[in-house]
């Protein structure tokens, strides 16, 4: 393939017009998303489709990096936990951003294990930083705040003693 063939982006592998890739351009291309950041193997898989027509050649690659251990699902599904744990999201919000990026439920549990989070001392910082200190208010003003403790992913045993103030 000559240099007018293949144009490489800083982001995108532009294939030439009869379609034709080889592997190591798709393990190229894996290689750039995963010193990005860890991914899913679905997520591979749905941003390198957009760059390669050839779904057998892309399935092999995926998996010879799996075999390799340079694609985990559980060490991505430990890292996005950690991620997200960090920037206030509780149990059940992590769990479902992970089920969307297909990780299965048995690597989400060990994932979450792994990350030995107090979840109850992080709701209590996630309301302390929007609401500011506990105290007792209207129930308009206790709905709002407990939409907000759901959304964020914390189930009411993590949130209801600070909402009741």
């Amino acid at each position: 393939m000559t240099v007018q063939d293949a144009i490489t982006t800083e982001d995108k592998l532009i294939v030439a017009d009869d379609g034709v890739c080889d592997p190591a351009q798709i393990r190229r291309a894996a290689m750039n998303l995963l010193a990005r950041r860890e991914h899913s193997l679905d997520e591979m898989r749905q941003k390198l489709q957009r760059r390669f027509d050839d779904a057998a050649m892309l399935e092999t690659q995926l998996q010879k990096l799996a075999d390799e251990k340079l694609q985990s699902d559980e060490r991505f599904a430990e890292s996005f936990a950690r991620q997200r744990a960090g920037r206030g999201y509780g149990p059940s919000r992590v769990r479902q951003e992970m089920r969307q990026k297909g990780i299965s439920d048995s690597a989400i549990a060990q994932a979450i294990e792994a990350a030995e989070l107090d979840w109850w001392a992080l709701a209590e910082t996630v309301f302390r930083k929007k609401f500011g200190e506990p105290a007792r208010v209207d129930m308009k003003e206790k709905a709002k705040r407990m939409r907000f403790m759901q959304y964020r992913g914390f189930s009411a045993d993590h949130y209801q003693h600070l909402v009741d103030g």
